[in-house]
């Protein structure tokens, strides 16, 4: 029997397809990719794990028993990893993260996770937190397919084809199972969230910066 997190997956697997052909993940994939874009993004995506590490530490306070506390503060400590990757990359693009502000697509999805994180019980959190680390984990998988390319977004597509990224997806969802009490609340925010992934994608494509 499919778990519920397995379910919410697979019936937003077309939204994931459609992040994977979006021309800024083909960009990523292929290297062609305009670096000021990739900066941008770099930019907006900090801002979001800023936000992402404090509704995990939020949802480890609210879990409640132990395993989901330390489960919580894990995934909490793995987004610091990832931010910290994420400044090291805007130091190389010359990029001041610090100074950044969140534009509208960021700001709408850090407005959404943070809602489900403070006005719902933890299961709901992890459900609004588990379609950007398994959806980051499909995409890395899937520019990594027939080999690690050779351009100047290897390491992006290195970082999120890993088994680390994969076991971090798992342990999310692990957390979504175990704690989801509404399915049916827990389908409209899973796929609200893949939608503030998509839309966040194409801001980074399309806005002017």
């Amino acid at each position: 029997m499919m778990t519920l997190s397995g379910q919410l997956w697979q019936n937003n697997l077309a939204l994931a397809h459609s992040c994977r052909n979006h021309p800024f993940i083909q960009g990523i994939g292929d290297g062609s990719l305009d670096p000021r874009r990739f900066a941008r993004y770099i930019a907006q995506d900090a801002c979001f794990l800023e936000a992402t590490a404090r509704a995990y530490s939020l949802a480890a306070a609210k879990a409640p028993d132990w395993e989901g506390v330390k489960a919580f503060h894990a995934l909490a400590g793995a987004t610091l990893d990832e931010l910290h990757l994420h400044e090291q990359y805007a130091a190389s693009l010359n990029v001041d993260i610090q100074r950044v502000m969140p534009e509208p697509a960021t700001r709408r999805y850090i407005d959404f996770l943070m809602a489900m994180t403070w006005g719902h019980d933890v299961g709901i959190a992890a459900t609004a937190m588990a379609p950007c680390v398994r959806l980051y984990a499909f995409l890395g998988q899937e520019l990594a397919r027939n080999g690690l390319p050779e351009h100047r977004y290897s390491h992006w597509i290195g970082t999120y084809s890993a088994p680390g990224i994969e076991a971090l997806a798992q342990r999310l969802e692990g957390l979504v199972d175990r704690y989801v009490a509404l399915p049916e609340q827990a389908t409209s925010t899973y796929r609200y969230a893949m939608l503030c992934e998509q839309e966040f994608f194409h801001a980074a494509w399309e806005e002017e910066g």
